[in-house]
């Protein structure tokens, strides 16, 4: 941070003219986030009026790998059309998606309707970060994206609340309602209030990277789809095929003359590639709380849908407390942090699956916390490792594959999850036993991959000190 942007006052952001630039930016990105913990409150109800129980993963996958798809096409979309009508255009597209969800008769358009949220929620999100740039003064950058991150942590709020209350009611259908007069609104006044991007129309089209993207997503669908497979067999060949998806993505990004990644990628011998590896594990292992845990506590403990969404946020709340907490660590205590919260993860994760079809419930929100705790206690310094350990040249490649990693390991996690719930019998509806049977498996089978980040964890760790 630069001396002048050290001493800059929150005051400094209350000039009139930017005020409605920032409740947009804002507005924006709240938008976006909330519809996470919203859409984990509001499922179970979904779930009871349209059916679909073998699909309850799909809706978290859909949206995860459009947002994947929204983040590659940014620098494209700005280059043709400006950040300000990227921004707008985003925005409804984001309540279009909430209307096709609102008017679902079944799973499959409910589905649909996220994969086309997805996309203007993950335009929502960066285009905020180029419009800052386009108009702050680089001296009030940190405070903004302060204030961006903080949407973040207020939409752990947000989302239960709006979700759980038309749930509550009876009316989960109100909160898909709401968000698209929010998107509708949202893109007027960002018309008005946002300023002409510099070089709208000028300058070099950026090109995305289709096939890439396509094998992206292709791995999430094939493992989306093995959940629902007949067969064992079935499903295990659907996952090998992901795999190889996946495999093949990465081959043709390192012969790329615009790569996603940088050029050690996932490689076990660099620092930039194991500290990928432990950013894409830590958030498959995070990712099944928000999907299922909310109809496990509904249907097993009879919670009603608000507190269920309020308990599973406390993970999320566990996240932004523990990388407030560990920022500016000293590196001994920092280096212990990579293991010791994948590991934290790993006992949450475990508690859970034993406590879930077990009393007292009172001993499940410490457990969801401490998962959250877990993450957030590595998760910045598991990013300093791929940032610190980028090649020449590619520190700027490196910082931009974090949210690629991160989507794609949340998706995948989501699609892994619907796997093992479908086996644990979930497949044939939401019946007692079924329930009771996926409330174990489903973060139990998720504890292997949380200790496998904390293997990462220490390697990232001892790669780094040698290359100190």
């Amino acid at each position: 941070m630069s001396p002048e942007a050290s001493q800059v006052r929150w005051s400094a952001l209350l000039k009139p003219e930017w005020l409605p630039l920032l409740a947009v930016l804002l507005g924006g990105v709240l938008l976006h986030s909330m519809n996470v913990m919203m859409l984990a409150t509001v499922l179970p109800s979904i779930v009871e009026e349209v059916g679909g129980a073998a699909l309850m993963s799909w809706p978290t996958t859909a949206f995860l790998a459009s947002s994947i798809v929204a983040a590659t096409c940014t620098g494209h979309l700005t280059s043709q059309f400006g950040a300000r009508s990227a921004f707008a255009a985003g925005a409804l597209v984001f309540g279009a998606g909430a209307l096709l969800c609102a008017l679902a008769p079944s799973m499959e358009f409910v589905v649909a309707g996220r994969f086309v949220q997805g996309f203007g929620g993950g335009v929502l999100s960066a285009m905020a970060y180029v419009l800052v740039g386009n108009a702050f003064p680089e001296h009030l950058w940190p405070r903004v994206g302060s204030l961006l991150s903080g949407v973040w942590s207020l939409s752990i709020l947000v989302g239960p609340l709006v979700g759980g209350t038309f749930a509550t009611w009876g009316n989960w259908r109100g909160s898909f309602y709401a968000v698209t007069i929010a998107g509708a609104v949202l893109a007027i006044f960002a018309l008005r209030s946002l300023p002409r991007a510099r070089g709208e129309r000028s300058g070099a089209v950026r090109r995305v990277p289709v096939g890439r993207v396509v094998l992206i997503c292709a791995a999430i669908a094939v493992m989306s789809a093995a959940s629902v497979a007949g067969t064992p067999a079935a499903k295990a060949g659907l996952f090998i095929v992901a795999v190889a998806a996946l495999v093949a993505m990465l081959a043709l990004d390192r012969r790329a003359t615009s790569p996603l990644f940088p050029s050690d990628a996932f490689s076990p011998g660099s620092v930039t590639g194991v500290a990928l590896w432990f950013a894409l594990l830590v958030s498959v292992a995070y990712s099944p709380l928000s999907i299922f845990v909310p109809i496990f506590l509904q249907s097993l403990h009879g919670f009603d849908p608000l507190g269920a969404g309020y308990i599973v946020a406390g993970a999320s709340l566990g996240w932004t407390v523990a990388a407030v907490a560990v920022a500016g660590l000293p590196t001994r205590w920092s280096d212990r942090m990579m293991v010791a919260g994948p590991l934290a993860m790993s006992a949450g994760l475990l508690g859970i699956a034993l406590f879930l079809t077990a009393q007292p419930v009172a001993v499940l929100p410490p457990l969801i916390v401490l998962t959250g705790l877990g993450i957030g206690v590595c998760w910045v310094f598991g990013v300093q490792g791929i940032m610190s350990g980028a090649k020449p040249g590619e520190r700027d490649l490196a910082s931009g594959s974090v949210a690629t990693v991160q989507q794609t390991g949340f998706a995948l996690g989501a699609a892994a999850s619907g796997i093992v719930a479908n086996v644990a019998g979930l497949s044939d509806g939401l019946t007692s036993g079924g329930i009771a049977s996926a409330a174990f498996w489903v973060p139990a089978s998720f504890v292997a991959v949380a200790m496998v980040a904390a293997v990462m964890g220490g390697r990232l760790v001892a790669l780094s000190r040698r290359a100190a």
